[in-house]
């Protein structure tokens, strides 16, 4: 999860360079804090001081994957990029939001 989370991270940052260079600057931000979120939250949730806060961290990092995605999808649809740069991030996204929605559901199920 640590490295997966922190690979999105490298490929948004990425995509929001290439947005940059197109004069997209909202969405483009939107993506950049989302997508990088997710890792952050990762990494707080292996270092929590408890169950309830490893599951506060990885529920945000769920929220944040979501985000992402919904991110992803804005700009795919509207054309601001091809589908193809899009694609892959949109896979991503969704294999960690599997993962995520995994881990809280069984961390919740264990209390």
């Amino acid at each position: 999860m640590q490295e997966k989370s922190y690979a999105f991270s490298l490929s948004v940052i990425g995509l929001y360079r290439d947005l940059l260079k197109q004069n997209e600057f909202v969405l483009s931000k939107q993506l950049l804090r989302s997508g990088t979120s997710i890792g952050a939250n990762v990494e707080e949730a292996l270092a929590g001081q408890s169950r309830a806060d490893f599951l506060s961290k990885m529920s945000i990092a769920s929220k944040e994957a979501r985000e992402s995605n919904y991110w992803l999808r804005l700009l795919r649809d509207s054309k601001i990029l091809p589908g193809e740069k899009i694609e892959p991030l949109l896979s991503e996204s969704q294999s960690l939001i599997n993962l995520l929605t995994s881990i809280v559901k069984t961390t919740a199920l264990k209390k």
